[in-house]
């Protein structure tokens, strides 16, 4: 499970930029998470609220997570398309973009 590793990780840069800023408690935290970035939200937002609790800064705040979209590409002469849909034949517009 990495997702406990990445929470620390954001908890300190976190912690830094409301030091950096004076502030003394941060209500919330957004985090822009690629769909494919192998990070499971469910226990990215699980393992936050059991680190969070031990920082005074961050303690209560909610973790909001905005999932980002991917797109693949196989070949120049075929266009991009979103994850999960199935791939555009040659010359074809692709679906979503």
């Amino acid at each position: 499970m990495h997702e406990l590793g990445i929470v620390f990780h954001i908890i300190r840069s976190v912690e830094k930029v409301a030091a950096e800023n004076d502030l003394e408690k941060v209500s919330a935290v957004v985090l822009e998470l690629g769909e494919v970035s192998g990070v499971v939200p469910d226990y990215l937002t699980d393992c936050w609220k059991w680190a969070a609790a031990k920082s005074e800064t961050v303690s209560g705040a909610e973790l909001r997570i905005e999932t980002l979209p991917t797109a693949m590409a196989a070949a120049q002469t075929i266009p991009r398309w979103p994850t999960g849909a199935p791939a555009p034949a040659a010359g074809a517009a692709a679906p979503g973009f």
